[in-house]
C-alpha cells in the first residue's frame, strides 16, 4: 500500500444538513457499576444518539441525517478501517520492541477517525490531538511519518500544508484554539472551506477548549469540533469529567452539539458531513460528540486494566466498528471471500513497509535541534550551539583514548 493509493480516495470525499426555587432533595449517589452501565448510554441519552448502522450491521435511517453512497465508497471505508488498524497494530507492537519511544492507539476508534475525515473536502484543514492516525491517512500523509516522531528523528515530518494537516499536537486541548484561530482567519478571507478540530473527552476539560468554544461562537467562526469521547481520560472516566453528556455543553456557548454513535462509520461521515457544510455556509460552528471506546491502552506506558474491567471492555467489543460494517457489506452481498483476501494481503503488506521503514530510519542530526529557532540566528542559540557541539566531541575523545589504553 503507498501513500498515492490513498490519495486516490480522495475523490471520494466531495463536498456535501423561571420557576419558583424549591428545597432540594440530595439525589442518591449512583455506585461506579451503575454509573458505568458498561460503556452504554441510559434511554434518555440513547434517544440522542445518530446511528445508521446497528452494532449487528442493519442499516437504519435518521430523519436528520441521511447518506447514500456507492458500493465503491462503502468498501473503501472499509478498507481504510482495516489498513489503519494494521499500522496501529504495527506501531505498537515496534513500540514494545523498543523501536519506538510512545505510540497512542487508536484501537476502537477507526470508525469516528475514518468517517469524519471521509467527509472532508481538500481545501478543508485538520486540526489533530496525537491519535489521529485515521485522519492522517485519509489526507495522504505517509504512515511512516508519523512513526519517525514517536521514534524521535522527527519534528512531524510532513509539511501541514501539503495535506492540509497539521502537525500532532501533544498539549492537551491547545489545538481547538489553533483551529478556532485559523477558522477566523479564512473566514476573513472569504474562502468557503471549514475547519475541523479533533479531542477527546479528557481535553473537554481544559480550559483552551472552553476558550475556543467562546471564540468561535462570537466569531461564527467555520470550525467543527469532533470530540472522540472514549469514555477514559486515561485513568480518569467521563462521569468523574462533567454531569451532563458533552454534547450539550455546546448550548451554553451558542451553537449546536449533537451525539453520534463513533463506532458507526455511516453515522459519523453523515453528521460530519452535515456540520462542515453548516460551517461553509456561515452557520457557524458545531460540536460532534462521537461516542466510542478506547479499546487499548491509553498509551503504550499505561495499564488499562488498573482502573477498568475487562467486562466493559467485551461490552465494546460486541460493537466493535470493523465488524459492524463488514457484516452489513456480507449481507448486502457487496463483498465476497475475495475481496476479504485481498484486503488481508493488503494489509500485510502495508505492515511489512512500515516495520523495514522504521528500522531503516537513520539517526537524526544531534545539532539539527539549533536550527530554524530564529530566522536570522541569534547570540544565545550560537552559544548552546557550541556548548553542546564541545560536549558532544567529548564522547568522542573519552573513544579515543580508550582504545589507545
Amino acid at each position: 500500500m503507498t501513500v498515492e493509493g490513498t490519495a486516490q480516495r480522495k475523490n471520494a470525499r466531495g463536498s456535501s444538513k423561571r420557576t419558583t426555587a424549591k428545597k432540594a432533595t440530595p439525589a442518591k449517589k449512583a455506585s461506579p457499576a451503575k454509573a458505568r452501565t458498561n460503556g452504554r448510554p441510559d434511554e434518555a441519552e440513547q434517544d440522542q444518539l445518530v446511528q445508521l448502522l446497528t452494532p449487528e450491521g442493519k442499516r437504519v435511517e435518521h430523519p436528520d441525517y441521511a447518506i447514500d453512497l456507492s458500493p465503491e465508497e462503502l468498501r473503501g471505508l472499509y478498507r481504510d478501517m482495516v489498513l489503519t488498524r494494521k499500522f496501529d497494530a504495527e506501531a505498537t507492537t515496534l513500540q514494545r520492541q523498543g523501536e519506538l519511544g510512545l505510540w497512542a492507539s487508536l484501537l476502537g476508534q477507526e470508525a469516528a477517525q475514518i468517517g469524519s475525515a471521509r467527509a472532508l473536502r481538500d481545501d478543508d484543514y485538520v486540526f489533530p490531538t496525537y491519535r489521529e492516525h485515521g485522519v492522517a491517512w485519509c489526507r495522504g500523509v505517509d504512515p511512516t511519518n508519523l512513526l519517525g516522531m514517536f521514534r524521535g528523528v522527527n519534528n512531524g515530518g510532513w509539511d501541514p500544508n501539503s495535506n492540509n494537516f497539521h502537525l500532532y499536537t501533544i498539549v492537551i486541548g491547545s489545538q481547538t484554539l489553533h483551529a478556532t484561530g485559523y477558522a477566523m482567519g479564512i473566514q476573513k478571507d472569504g474562502a468557503d472551506s471549514a475547519v475541523i478540530a479533533y479531542f477527546g473527552d479528557g481535553a473537554s476539560s481544559q480550559g483552551d477548549v472552553a476558550e475556543s468554544f467562546t471564540f468561535s461562537a462570537v466569531y461564527n467562526a467555520p470550525v467543527v469540533f469532533f470530540c472522540q469521547n472514549n469514555q477514559w481520560a486515561i485513568s480518569e472516566p467521563t462521569e468523574k469529567q462533567t454531569r451532563v453528556p458533552l454534547y450539550q455543553r455546546a448550548r451554553g456557548f451558542g451553537f449546536p452539539g449533537v451525539r453520534v454513535d463513533g463506532n458507526d462509520v455511516l453515522a459519523c461521515l453523515a453528521v460530519t458531513k452535515a456540520a462542515l457544510e453548516r460551517a461553509r455556509t456561515g452557520q457557524g460552528p458545531m460540536l460532534i460528540e462521537a461516542f466510542t471506546y478506547r479499546m487499548g491502552a491509553h498509551t503504550t506506558s499505561d495499564d488499562p486494566t488498573r482502573y477498568r474491567g475487562d467486562e466493559e471492555r467485551a461490552a465494546w467489543e460486541a460493537k466493535d466498528p470493523i465488524l459492524r460494517l463488514r457484516a452489513y457489506l456480507e449481507a448486502e452481498g457487496l463483498v465476497d471471500e475475495a475481496y476479504l483476501a485481498s484486503i488481508d494481503e493488503e494489509s500485510d503488506a502495508l505492515g511489512k513497509r512500515v516495520r523495514d521503514a522504521v528500522r531503516a530510519m537513520p539517526d537524526p542530526d544531534t545539532m539539527a535541534i539549533f536550527e530554524n529557532v530564529y530566522a536570522d540566528g541569534h547570540a544565545l542559540v550560537d552559544e548552546e550551539r557550541a556548548q553542546f557541539a564541545a560536549y558532544q566531541a567529548s564522547f568522542v575523545d573519552a573513544d579515543v583514548l580508550a582504545e589507545g589504553n
